[in-house]
């Protein structure tokens, strides 16, 4: 199979839930991932930032500040940068509808593809009912997400020094706990409601930490997933499909890339 090209282009990106300033960010994948991409929009949305943990112990490790000084390099090349604040970076909220390093702040935005379909772009936690009205109770969610991440991180150390690749043992933890995956198809059903009563042709959202893209009705569905279990980022190629790169797949944990990502869903 052909490998992927060094430079691959797209006419936009969309990553969330990096949650730079934790243990759990996989910094170096989403380094290698934007150094390797290249697009007319890059839209970040949401938990960028973990300001919930870097209120409580500090952490930015070299390649964090990478990853934020590549993102800004990118906005001065040219690439339109649209940062949609989440739940954990929920402080940028009040500097909304400005401009800070050629990166545009908005509480949400309208994407137009280029066959003419509009998706509204959120980071979700509106929707997510524990965030919004008892953030003692997130709070305490996000502790156990981060153990089950600490675990992970163990784990999939000593995968590598058997030689076995990065597998995420926190996402599949998650997707075999009975309420989480319901959770996940009642808040999908829930975002998709809205953007039809928006009336528009589809949503991309975060926040859960779970890429997809799928018809809910008249509406498609997309969630660029995460950067601290799956690596992965939506993206929209010049004719307007859009797919979910899932970049540990593509990259294949080596310096060459050796396949192309599969597709996800045309339109």
């Amino acid at each position: 199979m052909n490998a992927m090209p060094q430079q691959a282009r797209y006419r936009a990106i969309w990553i969330s839930d990096t949650h730079l300033g934790t243990r759990g960010c996989k910094a170096d994948y989403l380094l290698d991932f934007l150094k390797h991409t290249e697009s007319e929009f890059l839209y970040l949305v949401g938990d960028i930032v973990d300001g919930w943990r870097l209120k409580k112990s500090w952490y930015c490790p070299q390649s964090h500040n990478d990853v934020v000084q590549k993102l800004l390099r990118k906005a001065r090349k040219g690439t339109k940068v649209v940062y949609i604040p989440g739940n954990h970076d929920e402080v940028m909220r009040d500097y909304a509808n400005m401009v800070f390093g050629g990166v545009q702040l908005v509480r949400d935005a309208i994407h137009e593809t280029v066959d003419g379909r509009k998706f509204w772009v959120t980071h979700g936690d509106q929707f997510d009912t524990i965030v919004k009205h008892s953030k003692s109770l997130a709070l305490l969610g996000d502790f156990g997400y981060r153990s089950a991440l600490a675990l992970n991180l163990w784990f999939n150390t000593v995968r590598r020094l058997l030689g076995y690749p990065y597998w995420s043992l926190s996402a599949w933890l998650k997707f075999k706990v009975k309420n989480a995956v319901s959770y996940i198809g009642r808040f999908e059903e829930v975002v998709a409601a809205e953007a039809q009563r928006r009336k528009v042709d589809g949503v991309i959202c975060g926040h859960i930490h779970h890429a997809e893209i799928r018809k809910i009705g008249d509406v498609t569905y997309c969630n660029d997933g995460d950067w601290v279990e799956s690596c992965t980022a939506l993206v929209e190629h010049k004719d307007g499909q859009l797919e979910i790169l899932r970049w540990l797949d593509v990259r294949q944990l080596s310096p060459v890339p050796r396949r192309r990502p599969q597709v996800a869903l045309a339109h």
